[in-house]
C-alpha cells in the first residue's frame, strides 16, 4: 500500500448541488489521485438519503483509470454525519472485475448493500462495518470466491437494525466458506456474542488463524469460559481481540493469562430493567 488520500461532501456541499456522480467526477480532476493508492470515501453529503451507487458506478465505468488503486473504503463516516443503520449503501456485483488489483475492501452501512457473485483472484481483506448484517450479504460471502483473502473482518450487529439470521447462519457461513488463507477472522458486534462464539471456536478456521477477533458484542462468562477451554486447542492462535465485552474482571484476568497477545479491554456492565438483563453490542444504530 502507498498513499492515502479521502474524499468526502458534508450536507453544505449536497445542498450546493454535489452528488454521488460529481464526487467522482472530481477524483478524477484531482492532479493527486494518479498517486493514491488508498482510496477512502467519507461522506457523500446526504449518505442516509442517496445512495452510493453512483459511485461505485463511476468506478466501474472509469476502471482503467482506477486501476491503480489496491485499497478502497466506502463509507468511512462518524455518526455526527450519518448513522451507520441510515448509511445507503449498494451494489458492488459489477466491482469485482473491474478493480481485479484490489487487496482491500471496508464498507460502512448494511442498507441496501448487495456484494453480488464475489468473485476476485487478490483480494486479501474484507470487512464490514455495520449495525446489523442481513443473511443476503453473509451469503454472498459464504459463496465467496477468495483464494487470497487473509482477513474477514464481519460486524453482525442486531436484528433492529438488519440481522435477520441467528448462530447457525455464521456456522453455516464459516463451513461452507472456502478460504484456505484466511488468518485474520473477525465475528464481532453481535448481541448473540455467547452463540458466536461457540460456533466460531467449532469452525475449520480455528486451525489455521493467527487472529481470532470476537470483539465489540455482549460475550459474558459463558463465553469467556468456552474461549479459555477451547483455545489451548489451536497453538497457531497468537493474538485474541475481545474489547469490549460483558465478562466480569475474574474471567477477564484468566483470559489475559493465556500465552497469547490478549485485549480485554472496555468492560461494561449488565443493565437490569423491569426484570429483564440488557446488553447491546458496541455499534448498532
Amino acid at each position: 500500500m502507498g498513499n492515502a488520500k479521502r474524499y468526502e461532501y458534508d450536507y453544505s456541499d449536497y445542498e450546493e448541488g454535489k452528488t454521488p456522480a460529481t464526487m467522482v467526477e472530481e477524483i478524477l480532476a484531482d492532479p493527486e489521485f494518479p498517486q493514491v493508492t488508498e482510496l477512502v470515501i467519507g461522506s457523500w453529503g446526504d449518505s442516509c438519503g442517496a445512495d452510493c451507487q453512483p459511485i461505485i458506478d463511476g468506478i466501474v465505468d472509469n476502471k482503467e483509470r482506477f486501476s491503480h488503486v489496491e485499497s478502497l473504503f466506502v463509507g468511512d463516516m462518524d455518526y455526527e454525519e450519518c448513522e451507520v443503520s441510515w448509511i445507503l449503501q449498494g451494489n458492488y456485483g459489477s466491482l469485482w472485475a473491474a478493480m481485479p488489483q484490489l487487496k482491500s475492501l471496508t464498507i460502512k452501512g448494511s442498507t441496501d448493500l448487495r456484494l453480488g457473485e464475489i468473485s476476485h483472484e487478490k483480494l486479501e481483506s474484507l470487512t464490514i462495518i455495520c449495525g446489523g448484517l442481513p443473511v443476503s450479504v453473509i451469503e454472498s460471502v459464504q459463496k465467496a470466491k477468495l483464494p487470497a483473502l487473509k482477513k474477514l473482518l464481519l460486524y453482525i450487529g442486531s436484528d433492529y437494525y438488519g440481522f435477520d439470521g441467528n448462530a447457525e447462519t455464521i456456522g453455516t457461513l464459516l463451513e461452507e466458506s472456502d478460504f484456505p488463507k484466511l488468518e485474520y477472522l473477525g465475528i464481532e458486534d453481535s448481541e448473540i456474542q455467547d452463540e458466536l462464539a461457540e460456533v466460531v471456536l467449532e469452525s475449520k478456521y480455528m486451525k489455521q488463524i493467527h487472529t481470532l477477533d470476537l470483539a465489540n458484542g455482549t460475550l459474558t462468562d459463558k463465553g469467556g469460559e468456552l474461549i479459555l477451554k477451547k483455545l489451548p486447542l489451536y497453538p497457531n492462535i497468537k493474538t485474541l481481540d475481545l474489547h469490549y465485552h460483558y465478562m466480569s474482571d475474574h474471567t477477564a484476568e484468566k483470559l489475559k493469562a493465556l500465552p497469547v497477545e490478549v485485549d480485554v479491554s472496555e468492560a461494561n456492565e449488565q443493565e437490569e430493567y423491569d426484570g429483564e438483563i440488557w446488553m447491546n453490542a458496541m455499534l448498532t444504530e
